[in-house]
C-alpha cells in the first residue's frame, strides 16, 4: 500500500492511503487510528486489515486535486550513506569502501516531493543525487541483517541535494548536505511488502527532461539490510527515521565540465515501483 501526507486547499496535511488515482482519508474513515504518520507507521501491523478494507472503497478525492507533502513531516533522524554505488565510485575514481560512511542531514532539510529546491544565496554549486529512501517502522537496536527486513515500514524516492563547495570544504559533510529544502522525498511510502527485493529497482534522475542518472539499486556496495544492521549497533533506529542509501553515477559534480543546477531547472528522480518526485530549483527567498 501507499501511505501519504496530503492536504486539500488550506487544510492541514493528513495521513492518507493512495490507491491508483484516488485518495482515502485515514482519519475520516478510521477515527481511532493515529493522527500522525509516525503513529500510523508504529501501528501498521494492527491497522493492516482496516487499511486494506479502506483501499477497496471509492476514495475521497482524486489524487490530482490534493497536495502531497513529505510523507514523514519531520523524521527523527535523516541518515545518508556516502559512496555506496559501484558505478558512482568508478566515475569518481574512488576505491570501493570497506566500511559504511554515514552522515546526517538535518531534519530542517525535509521537503515535499513536488516543492521547490532552494538555490542558496551563498553558492552556485548545487547538485542532485537520486537515492532510494528507507523508512524505519520499528525500534531497532542490535538487529542482525536477517532481522533488518522486519523493521522497515517502506520505501520512498529521495534526492540528496548537495551544496558541493560547502560539502567538500571540510571532512564533515553535514552542513553542505543540510541546507533548507535539500531533502525532498516521497511521493508516498510504499510499504515494504510491495517491494520484495529493494536491490533490484531501476533508479534514475533527469534534469529538464535530460537523463543524468540511469542505474539500478543492484549497484549498491552495501545493501539495505546491511545498513540497518550496521547503524543499529551504534544507535536506536526509530519509527519514521529516514535512511537514504547512496546515489549512482551521473551526478553533476563529476561531469566534465561540472553541471550544476540553476534556477528554473526541474529535477525528477524516479525509482521503479515507487513513483517519482519532481522539484523545481528556485532562488532562495530573501
Amino acid at each position: 500500500m501507499r501511505l501519504a501526507m496530503v492536504s486539500l486547499g488550506d487544510a492541514p496535511a493528513r495521513p492518507a492511503l493512495i490507491t491508483n488515482d484516488r485518495v482515502h482519508d485515514i482519519g475520516k474513515h478510521l477515527p481511532d487510528a493515529p493522527k500522525t504518520m509516525i503513529g500510523i507507521i508504529e501501528a501498521l501491523d494492527s491497522l493492516e486489515d482496516a487499511l486494506t478494507k479502506l483501499a477497496a472503497g471509492p476514495g475521497d478525492q482524486a489524487l490530482k486535486d490534493v497536495r502531497l507533502h513529505a510523507p514523514v513531516p519531520r523524521p527523527g533522524k535523516i541518515l545518508a550513506l556516502g559512496l555506496n554505488y559501484k558505478d558512482h565510485a568508478a566515475e569518481a575514481n574512488m576505491t570501493l569502501p570497506e566500511i559504511q560512511t554515514w552522515f546526517s542531514k538535518m531534519t530542517t532539510s525535509t521537503n515535499g516531493p513536488y516543492d521547490g529546491i532552494d538555490l542558496p544565496r551563498v553558492s552556485t554549486k548545487l547538485d542532485y543525487e537520486a537515492e532510494l529512501g528507507v523508512i524505519i517502522g520499528k525500534r531497532a537496536r542490535h538487529v542482525t541483517r536477517e532481522q533488518a527486513r522486519d523493521v522497515i515500514a517502506g520505501y520512498v524516492v529521495a534526492n540528496d541535494v548537495s551544496v558541493r563547495d560547502w560539502q567538500l570544504r571540510t571532512s564533515q559533510f553535514v552542513v553542505g548536505k543540510s541546507f533548507d529544502t535539500h531533502c525532498p522525498f516521497g511521493p508516498w511510502i510504499t510499504t515494504a511488502d510491495e517491494i520484495p527485493d529493494p536491490q533490484a529497482l531501476r533508479i534514475g534522475c533527469t534534469v529538464n527532461g535530460e537523463v543524468r542518472q540511469d542505474s539500478s539499486t543492484s549497484e549498491m556496495v552495501f545493501d539495505v539490510f546491511q545498513m540497518i544492521e550496521h547503524l543499529s549497533q551504534a544507535m536506536t533506529l526509530e519509527p519514521g527515521d529516514l535512511l537514504i542509501t547512496g546515489t549512482p553515477a551521473g551526478v553533476g559534480a563529476v561531469s566534465k565540465p561540472p553541471r550544476y543546477l540553476k534556477a528554473g531547472d526541474v529535477v525528477r528522480v524516479e525509482i521503479e515501483k515507487l513513483g517519482f518526485i519532481e522539484n523545481k530549483v528556485v532562488p532562495e527567498p530573501l
